[in-house]
């Protein structure tokens, strides 16, 4: 019987990295178990991490940790205002929850591929505003309503195959699907493991709880492979399972699985080995064979470590420049350099993860690397990165011969001079320290060569926010904007970080030989949108919509009698118009351009001219306006006669008393006449009476 253990069994990199901190900052408190595996959650509260169903009761300020699964947006915030959060979300699923608000945010509807139960679906779903359509198959996604767009993600340990079936019935129904890739690759690379190991095998043990979705998946895959699959979750339940004599045996573990766990029914599996080989033993002595040595055999039915494997090793001394490892689970030493150690504080008893460099290095120790394995993960993780489009964080290190190159994580990056910036680069060394992201636009990893950009960044971002931009404005809103470039043919407008254009003809009511008559650049304006064209980025507008029409106030502005000034911009036979106001024009009669009688209207007026006028009548309706000049002449010449008459008969109060004393005078020495002249008339009547008498 021979027994092979898969590479990728046990813990994957995000169930290491949620345990590892939980442990690091213990005692601490994780609403529901911190990954699907009862052992581990057990093994984790006797060192002080507490699993509970629910926040009640935990006091304010206590440390907890949120779960390889993640939690949703409102769970997140809750948990962030009132305790002191650690979060042990899984990377791949925290970068699902970073797509999903960013698409809901912007309106996008959301659909998650997984099983609706699941906490990690729950929470991706909690992400998204108004919540998301989950479906778990092909037919559920045959059944979704027909939708404009979406974004399309799926559960981490979904089945590539599966989550493919469902897109591809999704398409169906969308009719703009955006459809990301979101299964995490050590999910897939550990199923096709399961797959080809299982495809190989007379048994197949899957390693786990049976509450993992990620090892009930591995299940199913190595029960479709190879009929004689079972779930176990420990050693124990390998006493009811029948093994033959010449059986090949595969074991594999879910991404919750502990690593004891399955090397406990790895070292089973080597212990019913022994049995067997001792039953051979028994059977060729009584054939008088030569007796097998089993350390021998054992050594060769176990599987072969290959360079590149990951392994476990229990340090058993430390040198100056070696450390000395057990390989658990292979009856074998290995030895790594100091300089290949990442671990600075290893001691004696403690085990590390490693990878295989060289099996044999001529000594029978297998030389290991413990930095391969970061690089290895960093690799990992920027292939993952690149496959969904995502941005990578560098510092700029050196300027050279053409471009930049950036450290990424430890990794070398170049980029060339021409995707640094939008616009040509002339000192390249101004980049040299600087933070930036980057998007990867070449990567080989056997090369180990990455090709950056970060003016495809640049470029992507300053995208976003003119589509965000765009989103907000509306047809006939009434914006402000600012003036930012004048033409011969109108003004361009900023309205919030685009250009629209205010032809010439809608920036005022009135005739405009050049916009810089009405405007200039810098003015801050009321623009009404007239028309958006997204697609070719055009945006018209207008400013003369968000003023009145002048005809509809011209007989409150300008009442009958009133006099005003305006300038003289157009002559005809008949007469001169006169712009009152921008789109305001008023006619002056030749009869009405000057006091007396003009051979042609020239003789009195010219274009240019600024002139006061007289509002001779008012007519709204036919948008006319009658004017004279002549009146506001004749009105000023009768105002000046006035004026002279006045000064010429005025009334000098001093003389006027003189005057009055003498009449006075004069009326009291004709009184003194007239009695005089009475006094005499009556002495001739006197002396005529008396001739009477004596004749």
């Amino acid at each position: 019987m021979t027994v092979t253990v898969a590479a990728s069994a046990g813990y994957c990199f995000g169930v290491k990295r949620a345990v590892e901190l939980a442990e690091k900052n213990a005692p601490a408190v994780t609403i529901g178990p911190l990954i699907h595996n009862r052992d581990a959650v057990s093994e984790l509260e006797s060192k002080g991490v507490k699993s509970l169903s629910e926040a009640e009761g935990i006091a304010p300020g206590s440390r907890v940790i949120i779960r390889s699964h993640g939690v949703s947006r409102s769970e997140y915030e809750r948990l962030l205002s009132k305790y002191s959060l650690i979060d042990a979300t899984c990377p791949y699923v925290k970068a699902i929850h970073n797509m999903v608000k960013a698409a809901s945010d912007a309106g996008v509807d959301i659909i998650v591929a997984g099983q609706r139960e699941h906490p990690e679906v729950q929470g991706i779903v909690g992400w998204a505003k108004g919540g998301a359509l989950v479906v778990a198959n092909e037919r559920e996604a045959e059944s979704i309503p027909e939708l404009e767009s979406a974004l399309a993600v799926s559960q981490t340990t979904m089945g590539l195959d599966r989550y493919q079936s469902i897109v591809a019935a999704l398409k169906k129904r969308v009719k703009n699907l955006d459809a990301r890739l979101t299964v995490c690759d050590a999910t897939q690379k550990r199923q096709a493991e399961c797959e080809h190991l299982a495809k190989q095998s007379d048994v197949m043990l899957v390693v786990g709880d049976r509450l993992s979705a990620n090892t009930n998946r591995l299940y199913e895959i190595a029960s479709a492979a190879c009929s004689r699959s079972y779930l176990i979750e420990g050693a124990n339940a390998l006493e009811d399972i029948f093994f033959a004599e010449g059986d090949k045996v595969g074991i594999t573990a879910g991404a919750s699985t502990p690593r004891r766990k399955y090397e406990e029914v790895v070292a089973y599996m080597a212990d019913i080995e022994n049995k067997v080989n001792t039953v051979d033993e028994n059977k060729t002595a009584q054939e008088n064979a030569p007796e097998a040595d089993f350390a021998t055999q054992l050594e060769e039915n176990m599987i072969q470590l290959r360079p590149g494997q990951t392994v476990v090793g229990k340090v058993l001394q430390i040198t100056d420049d070696e450390v000395h490892v057990s390989i658990i689970g292979y009856k074998m030493d290995g030895l790594l350099k100091k300089s290949d150690l990442c671990d600075g504080d290893v001691k004696v008893d403690d085990e590390i993860e490693v990878e295989v460099v060289k099996v044999n290095d001529g000594e029978g120790f297998v030389l290991l690397s413990q930095k391969n394995i970061i690089n290895r993960k960093l690799w990992d993780e920027i292939e993952a990165k690149n496959e969904k489009g995502e941005y990578i964080e560098a510092v700029g290190k050196e300027a050279v011969k053409g471009g930049l190159l950036c450290d990424v994580n430890g990794i070398r990056t170049f980029v060339p001079a021409s995707q640094l910036a939008n616009r040509y680069v002339d000192k390249i060394e101004q980049f040299v320290g600087k933070e930036m992201k980057l998007k990867i636009i070449e990567l080989d990893r056997a090369k180990k060569r990455i090709v950056a950009s970060r003016k495809a960044v640049l470029q992507e971002e300053a995208a976003a926010r003119k589509q965000e931009i765009w989103s907000k404005l509306e047809k006939d809103a009434v914006v402000t904007g600012i003036v930012r470039r004048l033409t011969d043919f109108g003004a361009f407008v900023d309205v919030g970080g685009v250009d629209g254009l205010v032809h010439v003809t809608n920036l005022c009511w009135g005739r405009v030989g050049h916009p810089s008559e009405v405007v200039s650049v810098g003015d801050e304006i009321q623009v009404k949108i007239l028309d958006l064209d997204p697609e070719k980025e055009r945006v018209s507008l207008s400013r003369k919509a968000t003023m009145p029409k002048p005809w509809t106030v011209a007989e409150e502005k300008y009442p009958v009698g009133s006099i005003v000034e305006g300038k003289v911009v157009r002559i005809t036979t008949f007469g001169a118009f006169v712009e009152l106001e921008s789109g305001l024009d008023g006619l002056v009669h030749i009869s009405q351009c000057a006091p007396g009688r003009i051979a042609k209207v020239e003789d009195a007026l010219n274009v240019g001219d600024i002139v006061r006028v007289k509002v001779l009548d008012v007519d709204p309706e036919r948008k006319r306006i009658s004017l004279s000049v002549r009146a506001v002449i004749e009105d000023e010449s009768i105002s000046s006669d006035t004026d002279d008459i006045s000064d010429e008969y005025a009334i000098d109060e001093d003389a006027v008393e003189e005057a009055a004393e003498e009449v006075a005078e004069a009326v009291e020495a004709t009184e003194d006449a007239v009695e005089t002249v009475a006094e005499a008339a009556e002495e001739v009547a006197e002396a005529v009476e008396d001739a009477k008498e004596e004749n």
